[in-house]
């Protein structure tokens, strides 16, 4: 299991990654992003979404986020615009 650290960074890169792009991260983006090989990034990606108790979890049956609160990767009914930009759906 990651430390808590390491599951914070994590954490923090994948809602950064949402706020600049409009959606989430791939796990081997969050491997290239801590340097580490990509299947360790989806062993991280796993477990921020398995043993955290946030409203956050990928599409099933797949290592692909589906919703990392307050933001989903799909698009929904719920558009987020913020300054004339809409790049972003709500949960």
């Amino acid at each position: 299991m990651a430390d808590l650290q390491q599951l914070d960074r994590t954490y923090h890169f994948i809602m950064e990654t949402f706020v600049k792009r409009g959606h989430g991260p791939h796990f081997t983006e969050i491997a290239r992003e801590f340097s580490v090989p990509p299947e360790e990034g989806k062993r991280l990606l796993h477990e921020l979404m398995d043993d955290t108790k946030l409203p956050i979890w990928l599409y099933p049956k797949t290592d692909l986020i589906a919703s990392f609160a307050p933001f989903n990767n799909f698009p929904t009914q719920y558009r987020i615009t913020i300054d004339g930009q809409q790049k972003w759906f709500a949960q």
